[in-house]
């Protein structure tokens, strides 16, 4: 039993009770974020696929564009509520138990379509998916930042973030030759396999690193920010009402409103809207997300680079992510008027990636500004917010597609249109946001009870 403000999860581990030294330490913080990479990947397949089986779903359950869109903007309802969670599972539990206990949720959650396949169980079990996926998001960041200084946190989080991309370039030909071959059921049941596989290695490997709060001054390890587990918390409302949060809030709640059209409907489109098969189509699901690796791994190397060297966190995480979010929204304006495939499949895939690299540098961003005990409640009511735009990206874009004249026509429109809210949004960002300046507001706060 625990008194005061102290937790289980705060308590010394015996993993960390003889400082490791420097080399094996940043080794196992490496070994360690990889791990809660391939849970993000096995995460993000869950969610991705529902494209690859949209289709084949459609055509047994006789379900209409609409019908499918609202099946994918429902799970992001109960996803927005789950990510609200965050805070409070990580208070009550430790990190090892709580992200094994929400893998296992997602594996549970694809079966029971597997048994029983109506349009009623498949939203049901999309329901139970989100609620359960919301705080992992919050989460995984939390337990990799655990292992990693707030300066060098930009590229340990455009992995969690290249987590799709690695979803989609490894995971989703694979998900769809199963689903090919062998039928959607199977891609489900795979899954599934997956999850609870993470889960034994997970609960034999994990402890909590030097970042985390309250461990600074249990574990002295080198490198270690200095008694930044003691930092006050202060009142949430501080947090949340800085220009930065909000600014950052519009902008990445549009570009995940187009991260989940394109995890839902990308397949479609090149199937329904150009013409490819559905195994080339779901083998080129991977393309948007070759050219979002690259651009998010790039930047957050070069940013992390660049903030050691002593460039402010504003002109990396802010007015760059910022910038390439206004390309995105220029690229996308021209969909519709392309008429070859191909080059449409090179715009879509261009616009994506220069957008989705704001997610990870904003979400570094938050762990900057507020203090270490309040990152994970902070980046949940962050998540749950931006999700708002996986609610209403996917069945707004379905009901773009049954209103247009044709399948290429609706898609091509639902492209532009979110690629130009994001630009304005991310213009917002650029002259609002300012992570220095909202970090000293926020510090400057009266710490609570």
């Amino acid at each position: 039993m625990t008194t005061g403000t102290e937790s289980p999860r705060t308590l010394p581990s015996m993993a960390l009770a003889t400082p490791l030294p420097a080399s094996d330490s940043r080794c196992r913080a490496w070994g360690l974020t990889g791990l809660l990479l391939v849970l993000y990947a096995i995460n993000l397949s869950d969610k991705a696929i529902f494209g690859i089986i949209a289709q084949p779903l459609a055509e047994e359950l006789g379900l209409s564009s609409s019908q499918l869109g609202l099946a994918a903007s429902l799970f992001y309802l109960t996803f927005t509520i789950g990510c609200l969670g965050a805070g409070l599972l990580n208070r009550w539990l430790s990190l090892r138990w709580s992200l094994t206990i929400l893998a296992l949720c997602w594996a549970a959650s694809l079966l029971p379509v597997v048994v029983v396949a109506t349009f009623g169980v498949f939203v049901a079990g999309r329901l139970i998916l989100g609620l359960s996926e919301g705080p992992s998001s919050a989460l995984i960041h939390t337990a990799t930042y655990s292992w990693h200084p707030r300066e060098k946190r930009g590229l340990p989080s455009a992995l969690l973030a290249s987590a799709a991309s690695v979803a989609k370039i490894a995971g989703a030909p694979i998900l769809a030759y199963v689903a090919v071959t062998h039928g959607w059921r199977a891609s489900l049941i795979a899954l599934t396999v997956a999850g609870m596989l993470w889960c034994v290695v997970w609960l034999a490997v994990w402890s909590d690193g030097p970042y985390a709060a309250g461990r600074a001054k249990d574990a002295p390890v080198k490198g270690a920010l200095p008694a930044q587990g003691e930092e006050p918390r202060v009142p949430w409302m501080r947090i949340f009402t800085t220009r930065t949060f909000v600014a950052g809030v519009l902008l990445t709640m549009s570009v995940y409103g187009l991260i989940t059209t394109v995890l839902t409907w990308l397949p479609s489109y090149f199937e329904k809207g150009l013409g490819y098969s559905r195994l080339q189509a779901g083998a080129m699901f991977a393309l948007p997300s070759i050219f979002s690796l690259v651009c998010m791994l790039s930047t957050s190397v070069i940013g992390d680079h660049l903030i050691t060297r002593g460039a402010t966190s504003r002109a990396v995480r802010i007015l760059l992510p910022g910038s390439g979010v206004v390309l995105c929204g220029i690229i996308l304006f021209a969909l519709p008027y392309i008429s070859h495939p191909a080059v449409a499949v090179v715009v879509v895939s261009a616009g994506y990636a220069f957008a989705v690299s704001v997610s990870p540098l904003y979400n570094a961003v938050l762990s900057e500004i507020c203090p270490p005990a309040q990152i994970a409640g902070t980046l949940g009511v962050f998540m749950a917010i931006t999700a708002i735009g996986g609610l209403i990206a996917p069945y707004a874009t379905g009901m773009i597609v049954d209103a247009a004249a044709t399948p290429v026509a609706g898609y091509s429109l639902a492209f532009q249109l979110q690629g130009g809210v994001a630009a304005f949004f991310a213009i917002l960002v650029l002259v609002l946001a300012n992570p220095a300046r909202d970090k000293a507001i926020i510090r400057g706060a009266t710490p609570t009870p």
